[in-house]
């Protein structure tokens, strides 16, 4: 019997206008693999990059990209023990690997996926497993952010931003962060000590008089370019810089050097054990993922406008899709 499911196709790279609502087949289910009906999935900078174009040589078209799911197990592979029909689950989709999560269901591996957090929605949880994968990685394995530290996280209303403020404030760092002005009382109330106006001041300047000249520990990078170059002037001496954006052109990073700064650039992996970790912090009430906007699966094009202009619209934490809404 050969199923059929709803999913939003990228059909060329380009705009917004690229994706098409498409009925596709339904995967197949191999020995280690679960097949999951997809209740919601969440919008990052790397969809809108991958639409554009800018990774064409490891995405074939058509293709159905996304990376974020939560949804409920349909079916388990012969060799799957530990899950079974029924059991609500969150996972990223591997990365440039097969079809993503902007569809009706998904076939993923059985070591990737993670038992949905009780306390919160399927869109909610959607919008936690990239970006809170990335954010663990950065400040667990990468930076090894300390009890007591002082981080610099920028663009703390963006969708990773926000998890990032709440997630090193659990850890017991001293939290700074850049936003607009307009967004600093939300920060706040995220658990950032410290808010920077990015557009008003300059964040080098602000941090050094925050810290009294001492500067920060690690330096959290979701912007790149400028930020990436200029963060060392931040650092505290033997600082770490945690950067989530890849370089298209060489960077001048002459101030690290002077700092005995460590750099690390993270695309990050998946696995349980990740997810596993943030579900505690999330069941315990310490991280709570912020929704800025819900569209349809049908609306993708609109969501991905949301995202990549998220300054012009006011945009504080993630884009979700309610795919189970959108049937």
């Amino acid at each position: 019997m050969s199923q059929t499911m709803k999913a939003m196709v990228l059909t060329r790279f380009g705009g917004g206008d690229a994706f098409e609502l498409r009925d596709v087949p339904v995967p197949a289910v191999g020995p280690r693999q679960v097949r999951v009906r997809v209740h919601a999935t969440a919008v990052n900078p790397l969809d809108y990059q991958i639409r554009r174009g800018d990774y064409a040589e490891h995405v074939p078209l058509p293709a159905i990209i996304g990376h974020d799911i939560s949804g409920v197990i349909e079916e388990i592979g012969s060799d799957v023990t530990g899950f079974r029909p029924g059991d609500a689950v969150y996972y990223t989709p591997k990365i440039f690997d097969g079809p993503g999560s902007y569809a009706e269901q998904h076939v993923a591996d059985v070591d990737l996926v993670g038992r949905k957090p009780d306390n919160i929605s399927h869109l909610e949880a959607a919008s936690l497993t990239l970006a809170g994968g990335t954010v663990w990685e950065s400040f667990v394995t990468r930076a090894q952010l300390a009890v007591g530290e002082t981080i610099l996280i920028h663009g703390g209303a963006g969708g990773v931003g926000t998890l990032a403020i709440q997630v090193a404030r659990a850890m017991g760092a001293r939290v700074i962060t850049t936003a607009r002005a307009e967004h600093h009382a939300f920060v706040r109330e995220l658990g950032a000590d410290e808010a920077i106006d990015y557009t008003a001041v300059d964040y080098v300047d602000a941090v050094a008089e925050i810290t009294r000249g001492q500067g920060a520990d690690v330096v959290f990078d979701t912007i790149g370019g400028d930020t990436l170059a200029r963060s060392p002037l931040a650092l505290a001496d033997g600082g770490r810089v945690v950067s989530l954006v890849d370089i298209p052109t060489p960077q001048n990073l002459v101030e690290a050097w002077g700092k005995n700064a460590a750099y690390h650039f993270v695309f990050t992996r998946q696995n349980r054990g990740k997810l596993d970790a943030l579900t505690r912090l999330v069941e315990r009430g310490q991280v709570k993922p912020v929704i800025g906007a819900v569209l349809p699966l049908a609306r993708m094009g609109d969501a991905h406008d949301l995202l990549e202009n998220s300054a012009r619209h006011s945009l504080r934490g993630k884009v979700a899709i309610d795919v189970a809404g959108a049937q």
